[in-house]
């Protein structure tokens, strides 16, 4: 081993026992103590210090095949995670290294050097990384400015605006010149931070009542962009607001996450033909070549306020599936993260 701290011999990891049917249980996950394996050639060791949490890993907990493989029953669970190298048989891995990775729900992970990216804490907060400067800040930049096309001056709709994603779309597509920035959320607390803290020019609290009755009070001159992380009753009413060519970009439908049958699908799509508007999923794997263009561009915004964020932060891996539930009950503000 070329550089190493002592490692404690337990690690307490999140597992998948069953499958959840509807809403996730408690009794579908444990909290199960491993032995923590020592690290072979080219691995590192790493103590997680922030973890994760995100809407897609619902998806992950089904058999059903998608986009990326589920978790494995009786396994560790995985997201995305920064921590501290506590050991290391790679070269150029140094103990004391902040790394970014793909191995949380647990706290302590072994795996191949080449799996980390190496990130720096002087110059942004850790938790930043895997938030507003990590996966969801380039699913919101990705999603916006190449799947969406947005153009400046166009009107932008987002839901889940108080969102880690949704919330980056909308303070983005207003530092680049939109007219007109709507977004919805779960709360008036959290209306009321879009409209006076992230700068949108319009909230509504879609409990408050009918989606496309409000949409169409908040944006009476209709949309020319939809970035949807809800589905479901925001999708319809954004199709029934979109103008002539507008762009939906589909980025996630957490309104049927849970269903156990299928959602139906909006009733209005042949309106779809009279604005030629387009539809287009969003995987921010796809867009992983952006990643540089959009440090360059957003970081300063966060350096300077220009761009601001919120996180919600849970402490204890104890309590990392109960984040995880908040996350799908809407809980969060801005990103959710679990402090180890």
């Amino acid at each position: 081993m070329t550089d190493t701290a002592e490692l404690p011999t337990v690690n307490r990891e999140w597992h998948l026992v069953s499958r959840p049917v509807g809403v996730p249980k408690p009794e579908d996950f444990a909290l199960v103590e491993a032995d923590l394996k020592q690290p072979g050639p080219d691995q590192i060791v790493v103590r997680n210090k922030h973890l994760s949490v995100d809407p897609y890993m619902r998806g992950r907990m089904s058999a059903a095949k998608s986009y990326v493989a589920p978790f494995e029953l009786g396994k560790v669970m995985q997201g995305g995670a920064v921590g501290e190298v506590v050991a290391s048989n790679a070269e150029g891995v140094s103990v004391g290294d902040h790394v970014l990775h793909h191995f949380g729900w647990r706290e302590y992970a072994v795996f191949d050097a080449k799996q980390a990216v190496k990130v720096d804490p002087e110059t942004a907060p850790l938790t930043t990384y895997l938030g507003v400067l990590g996966m969801t800040g380039l699913t919101a930049y990705a999603g916006l400015l190449r799947t969406a096309v947005f153009k400046e001056g166009d009107s932008v709709f987002v839901s889940g605006a108080a969102g880690a994603v949704g919330s980056q779309v909308g303070q983005i597509a207003k530092l680049k010149g939109a007219s007109r920035v709507i977004g919805s959320a779960g709360s008036d607390e959290k209306v009321k931070l879009l409209v006076e803290e992230y700068g949108f020019d319009a909230a509504f609290n879609y409990k408050s009542g009918p989606v496309s009755e409000q949409l169409r009070k908040a944006a009476p001159d209709g949309i020319d962009v939809y970035f949807d992380n809800v589905g479901g009753d925001h999708l319809e009413a954004a199709i029934g607001s979109l103008n002539l060519h507008g762009r939906i970009a589909i980025c996630g439908m957490i309104s049927v996450y849970n269903n156990t049958e299928p959602a139906p699908g909006p009733k209005n799509l042949a309106r779809l033909i009279a604005t030629r508007g387009r539809i287009e999923g969003l995987l921010v794997g796809d867009h992983y070549d952006l990643q540089p263009q959009f440090v360059r561009e957003v970081g300063p915004w966060v350096a300077s306020g220009e761009l601001k964020y919120r996180e919600t932060v849970v402490e204890g891996i104890e309590n990392n599936l109960e984040a995880f539930l908040g996350v799908l009950r809407g809980d969060n503000t801005g990103k959710m993260i679990v402090t180890l």
